[in-house]
Order: structure tokens, then C-alpha cells, then sequence
């Protein structure tokens, strides 16, 4: 949940944010996101005048950078690096979660959106995979793995421990994330020895 301390409208995104990780967006109303950000209702309106997608845009955005911002940073000491960072990160939210949190992006994903329309939410999901996906792309491909390798173990690597953390929910239990990454590790690990 976001700290009291951070200013209102980062608090209520961030805060919205947890609780789509928690619940999703469909079971969650405007009202139980401002109060999950220990923030005004009228504040929350006032913030998002679009309503509850507007804030859960904002908040898929929030959540997509946030690990955008770690994995590059992990990235830098190469993929291996970059991939247990992705993997810590998620592990660290299920377990201090006792599993009842999970990534905002993937709660998004899965919820039927209304018929024929894409909300701006699922749009800023798809992106915030997009980036992650190209983040490990460049560090693959800067360790020499070629380009439509590099998209393949991307794609990989996102879809397993988005996977994994749903799991790890289910099964309130960190195994799946812990074998994931092992098994990733492994084929990273043979992928860069391997010559170009």
C-alpha cells in the first residue's frame, strides 16, 4: 500500500495500483480504491474525472514503469542480473503479500473488457509488457544473442513469471516462482555461452 507520506495523487495511483493486484479492476469500485489509498473520494474525483479507468490506466502505467525502472537498472550488470532482479521483485510481492497480491498488469489482462471496446487500461498493459520485453531484448542482444532469439526469451521470461506470480497466488506458495527461475536461469545462462 502506498505511505501516507507520498503526495495525494502518487498515493492514490499507487494505491489503486495494490489493490488491482489484489482484487482486479472489475471487483474493485472508485470508492474502494480511494479508500485503499487512505484518500478522500472527492480528492480521487478530482484527480481522475474520467473515473474508475482513467485510475486504473494511470495505475497499469505506475506499476509498468516502477518495474521498468528495476529492470533497467539490474539490466545494466546484464540479463542474468536482470532476470533474478524481475523475479525478486515479484517473489518479494507475493510472500509480503502472503499471496494476495500479484502484478496489476497481468489483473488487468485477464478481465474481459466490455464488448467491443479496448479500455485505455488493457492498452497501457499491453505496453508495459512491450517495454519490459524490450528491456531484456537490448541486454540480450548486447550479450550477442540474436535479435529474433533475444524477442523469443523475452517473451518468455515475461510471460513465465507473470505466470509463475499467478500461480504462486493460487498455490500460496513461492515454488513456482523459485522453479521458474531456475529453469530461466539456466536457459539464459546456455544461451550466452552458446557461440553466436
Amino acid at each position: 500500500m502506498a505511505k501516507p507520506s507520498t503526495p495525494s495523487r502518487e498515493r492514490i495511483v499507487a494505491g489503486a495500483a495494490d489493490m488491482i493486484s489484489r482484487r482486479g479492476l472489475n471487483a474493485t469500485s472508485i470508492r474502494e480504491l480511494a479508500k485503499h489509498a487512505r484518500a478522500p473520494l472527492g480528492s480521487t474525483c478530482h484527480y481522475f474525472p474520467e473515473g474508475k479507468q482513467q485510475l486504473a490506466t494511470e495505475a497499469v502505467r505506475y506499476a509498468g514503469g516502477a518495474v521498468s525502472r528495476i529492470l533497467r537498472k539490474e539490466l545494466d550488470s546484464g540479463p542474468v542480473a536482470g532476470l533474478r532482479a524481475f523475479l525478486a521483485l515479484w517473489r518479494g510481492i507475493v510472500v509480503e503479500s502472503e499471496f494476495h497480491a500479484g502484478c496489476p498488469v497481468l489483473a488487468v489482462s485477464v478481465e474481459e473488457p466490455p464488448a467491443g471496446e479496448i479500455p485505455p487500461a488493457l492498452v497501457a498493459a499491453a505496453e508495459a509488457f512491450e517495454g519490459w520485453e524490450r528491456l531484456l531484448v537490448e541486454s540480450l542482444r548486447g550479450c550477442g544473442v540474436a535479435h529474433d532469439q533475444a524477442e523469443g526469451l523475452a517473451v518468455l521470461i515475461v510471460a513465465s513469471v507473470e505466470g509463475a506470480t499467478a500461480m504462486c497466488r493460487a498455490k500460496r506458495s513461492a515454488q513456482p516462482l523459485d522453479q521458474v527461475a531456475r529453469q530461466l536461469e539456466t536457459l539464459i545462462v546456455g544461451t550466452l555461452d552458446r557461440p553466436a
